[in-house]
């Protein structure tokens, strides 16, 4: 059995909230206050978006999920915090219940200029939040085919992470929509499989050469082998309501990547499935959440959502321990008991009938836990 290096699955983890005025639970453009206030705290952690109303920050390298539980908690004290101060409130969901992107303001920066003059409505339209989880690897030779095998696992990740219900002010009748409006844009989703990084690398560098892209960020796939650093990013969550959420999604993907890895190691592979098998899970996770059912394509047949996320609990269980991750994980099953961050809105929606209890929830959330 070779001997692994638990260490090098490093977590990086950056998360996007929606800023708001707490009096009529609008978005509202905080005109980058929040980010130059919160440069002189956390400096380079926090930044601004593309959307005047929503605020990004990113850890630091995180050794393991203890140190970024930590660090997540701390970014989001200190943005609620100066938030508080400046007269906004913040929340995380993957979108605002009721706000209509056509009334919010686009930050003055030259990319967000030239996204907003090549993709039009798509952009301006592209007022969601989301979660993405980086995870160290060795070398981005190994990284693309983990990757590869990984596409599998991110229909039943992202129904945990399902948090946006609602957008511009409907019931959407799915547990995130978020995805749905994303998918609007281009170089989005599931990627293809790449036999290698040579592969991977000589795809992007064709799209550089036609003018598709002029780097390899605009490749906004739901899982990248990142273009610069040996990480593995995921994209595909939406943002969660609780820091709690947000450590236990990132362990399970760090824990998906060691376990992949592992195999490898030992001369073992995972099946590797077609990009339109792994978007019809997709789909449904995006409809239906947790309270659905999955394709088992080893068992060619459908199985409930929440057996399979057992299922994937046991399938990384081996590596846990090594990581360190397994308080995280044992969040899961309380999320699969209480609900997604969509089914817990949608509860206070059926209960208060306003959308506006929708926000104040979402505020709420926002520092329990911490």
């Amino acid at each position: 059995m070779a001997t692994i290096n638990y260490k090098q699955f490093t977590l990086g983890v950056e998360e996007e909230y929606m800023v708001y005025d707490p009096e009529t639970r609008e978005l509202k453009s905080h005109e980058q206050k929040i980010v130059t206030e919160g440069q002189k705290v956390i400096k380079d952690k926090v930044k601004a978006e593309m959307h005047q109303a929503v605020v990004e920050v990113g850890t630091d390298i995180c050794n393991d999920v203890d140190e970024a539980f930590k660090d997540v908690a701390a970014l989001r004290k200190t943005i609620h915090d100066i938030a508080n101060d400046l007269g906004f409130a913040v929340g995380a969901s993957g979108t605002h219940p009721f706000s209509h992107w056509r009334d919010q303001l686009i930050t003055d920066h030259v990319r967000y200029s030239q996204i907003v003059n090549e993709l039009q409505e798509a952009a301006r339209s592209n007022l969601i939040f989301g979660l993405h989880v980086h995870v160290g690897v060795e070398n981005r030779k190994t990284a693309i085919h983990i990757a590869n095998a990984a596409r599998y696992f991110l229909p039943h990740v992202y129904a945990l992470s399902t948090n946006s219900p609602f957008w511009v002010g409907r019931m959407t009748g799915y547990k995130s929509f978020r995805t749905k409006v994303f998918d609007k844009f281009p170089r989005t989703g599931i990627p293809e499989h790449f036999d290698s990084i040579e592969a991977y690398d000589n795809f992007v560098n064709l799209l550089i050469k036609t003018n598709c892209i002029d780097n390899a960020k605009k490749i906004w796939w739901d899982l990248r082998v990142h273009p610069f650093f040996n990480t593995i990013e995921f994209r595909i969550c939406d943002v969660p309501l609780t820091v709690h959420e947000t450590i236990a999604l990132s362990a399970m993907f760090q824990a998906i990547v060691a376990k992949l890895y592992k195999l490898r190691c030992n001369n073992m592979g995972f099946i590797q499935y077609q990009r339109a098998l792994i978007n019809e899970n997709k789909w449904r996770a995006s409809r239906y959440g947790i309270d659905g059912y999955l394709i088992d394509f080893g068992k060619e047949e459908e199985i409930n959502t929440r057996s399979l996320i057992h299922e994937l609990l046991d399938f990384v269980d081996d590596v846990v321990d090594e990581l360190g991750c397994r308080n995280a994980l044992d969040y899961i099953p309380k999320i699969l008991e209480h609900g997604t961050g969509a089914d817990r809105q949608l509860n206070v929606y059926h209960e208060k009938k306003k959308l506006e209890s929708v926000v104040d929830y979402i505020g709420e959330q926002f520092l329990t836990g911490i």
